[in-house]
């Protein structure tokens, strides 16, 4: 199905280009918008940590985000301070976090590059790439419908994909599916980061929704998910076996290709509630 753009207009995060090609077999030349996507050095209390592809915005959430969701700092508290750095190369996210935490990223420090592809690019060991994942604690779950009414609502708060079909989304939906809030990037790892920032930058607890993504449910993704407290994590396209293991361990509901009336559950199908 062919993706309705919006008018050109400034949409952050992305930029005007000018293309030209065949359209119903007729040349045409206009401009477009696409993605942004440059390098994003995570640095952390002057230690350069991860270098990841990422679209230029919300980098605050980000930087709160990745630092939660890989155990670099515990809470919030933990970040003293972000400060975002442009230079030809790309942009640096320098990060003040507290002295134990920093203590304890020496310890499993690695250097990464390209985390958008597989994830595990740069991992010193085994037991980096693949840390126990966190289980969830609590019984939250929702009923089928409100899975369908967040897939309705979820293209419209999509500004940048609607500007340039090159972006994931990560939305976090409440127990009626109303989406309350929405983070945008070229690697869906990394939207989803942005709203586990998002989400404690704000306060907002994760033991009382569900997290739904526009992309496949990658064991990271899972991984990321469990450890921000999130109970049910819906994705539009597949898991992948590790993924459904990793949800099945995490005492995680994983959803897989989401549609209006159609969801597949993989993990713990008791928290979803189904019509009868």
């Amino acid at each position: 199905m062919k993706l309705e753009k919006l008018p050109l207009r400034n949409v952050e995060g992305s930029r005007e280009v000018e293309t030209s090609g065949l359209r119903g077999g007729q040349r045409f030349a206009s401009a477009d918008r696409v993605a942004e996507e440059v390098p994003v050095a995570m640095e952390f209390n002057g230690i350069s940590h991860a270098v990841m592809l990422a679209t230029p915005c919300d980098l605050e959430d980000f930087a709160l985000g990745f630092a939660l969701s890989e155990v670099i700092i515990i809470s919030p508290a933990d970040l003293y301070s972000v400060e975002v750095i442009e230079s030809e190369q790309g942009l640096t996210v320098r990060q003040e976090i507290s002295t134990e935490c920093f203590a304890r990223l020496k310890q499993y420090r690695r250097n990464l590059a390209g985390r958008t592809g597989c994830g595990l690019c740069g991992t010193e060991s085994l037991n980096q790439a693949l840390r126990p994942v966190q289980r969830v604690d609590h019984d939250f779950h929702v009923d089928a419908a409100a899975i369908g009414h967040a897939l309705q609502l979820i293209r419209a708060p999509q500004l940048l994909h609607q500007a340039t079909g090159a972006v994931h989304a990560a939305a976090w939906c409440d127990a009626a599916g109303e989406i309350s809030m929405l983070r945008e990037d070229v690697g869906r790892h990394n939207a989803l980061d942005k709203l586990i920032g998002a989400l404690a930058g704000k306060g907002i607890a994760t033991d009382k929704g569900f997290a739904l993504v526009t992309s496949r449910a990658s064991y990271e993704m899972v991984q990321k998910a469990a450890t921000a407290g999130m109970s049910i994590l819906v994705a539009i396209s597949a898991p992948t076996a590790l993924a459904i293991d990793m949800a099945i361990n995490a005492n995680m509901a994983l959803v897989g290709f989401a549609r209006e009336r159609d969801i597949v559950v993989y993990a713990h199908p008791e928290r979803i509630d189904f019509d009868t």
